[in-house]
């Protein structure tokens, strides 16, 4: 879920046009979550071969990286490896919403209204091992290349970044900006017409661009002042201060500089405020990775997608040709970005 900063923070509006050329680092979990809880029936189940094995994940991952690559964007997959103990409580809370959620979807199901089942259904998604797995497989048979993270995989795609090695971060959480992420690209893979939650409408979803540096100027703060403000709020590694949202954190911390001196001192312990600065500031990441994008495997491709999971042939050689020929191992000036 990550942290809620989005109050303070300037977004402008792009296209797919406007990335091409670009290598991003893509946060494989955030991302393949979202196939999994968007791509369903209408009762919420999710997309599934004969044999019941799930396919949202897949039907996204296919669609999804064919359109980015027919618009020369070349995308990195990053994983989260294992989670910090700082992030124990929020992935428990995560756990209760869940149960809960499927209590109502069955509940729903049963009085056969379906917009709502739909709507609990979507907060059950779990990525499972199984699920992961084949996403990675998937990548691979695309010639998409992706790594796992020693941790959090937006530090390791934020690291990236600062690197030079990738041009910005493709996920829906705030959170790349913290780690020091240049420039973080929402709703990459969401852009589109979506129907709203639990109602018969629909609203246009585009693509948003966040560059750290420009906001961090308006804002008259640093990259470890936005932190404090975050850990005000609450992140994935602390509670947060009850009714300190982001515009009340940036009013403290122009004022004061920095937690320490605000009036909610106390309201944070002092080991968790340098734990979670720590975390932020001073990320764990690896260099050992590779950006080597390669040629779709079309006969893996057929034999996984079209034999294994009976996707339709003929929507698979689309996808593919679509993307023959775009040159997707190399990467355009950026200048034009400034």
């Amino acid at each position: 879920m990550g942290v809620d900063i989005s109050s303070i923070l300037e977004k402008r509006s792009i296209g797919f046009q406007d990335l091409g050329g670009t290598r991003i680092a893509v946060d494989a979990y955030n991302t393949i979550y979202q196939f999994v809880s968007a791509i369903r029936q209408a009762d919420g189940r999710p997309l599934s071969d004969s044999d019941g094995r799930p396919t949202s994940h897949l039907i996204g991952l296919l669609h999804r990286n064919a359109r980015l690559m027919a618009a020369g964007i070349r995308p990195f997959y990053v994983f989260d490896g294992l989670p910090s103990k700082l992030k124990a409580a929020t992935l428990e809370k995560r756990k209760q919403v869940k149960l809960r959620a499927e209590e109502k979807y069955r509940e729903a199901v049963e009085r056969k209204d379906l917009e709502r089942a739909y709507s609990y259904a979507m907060q059950t998604t779990r990525l499972t091992e199984e699920l992961i797995m084949e996403s990675m497989h998937m990548l691979d048979l695309m010639g998409i290349p992706h790594m796992t993270a020693p941790a959090d995989g937006e530090a390791q795609a934020s690291q990236m970044a600062l690197r030079g090695d990738v041009w910005g971060i493709a996920s829906q959480d705030f959170d790349s900006l913290l780690y020091g992420a240049p420039r973080l690209i929402r709703n990459l893979n969401l852009s589109g017409r979506r129907k709203l939650p639990g109602r018969r409408e629909y609203r246009d979803v585009e693509i948003e661009l966040l560059e750290l540096d420009p906001n961090l100027r308006r804002l008259g703060i640093t990259r470890e002042q936005l932190v404090d403000i975050a850990i005000m709020v609450g992140t994935d590694f602390n509670e947060g201060i009850k009714g300190v949202g982001a515009k009340k954190g940036l009013a403290a911390i122009k004022i004061s500089g920095e937690i320490e001196r605000t009036q909610f001192a106390s309201l944070i312990p002092a080991e968790t405020l340098g734990q979670v600065r720590e975390t932020f500031l001073r990320p764990e990441f690896s260099t050992d990775y590779r950006l080597d994008w390669k040629r779709p495997d079309e006969e893996g491709l057929i034999e996984f997608l079209c034999e294994e999971h009976e996707f339709s042939r003929e929507n698979l050689l689309e996808s593919l040709s679509s993307i023959k020929g775009t040159g997707i191992s190399g990467q355009q000036s950026l200048d034009r970005w400034g």
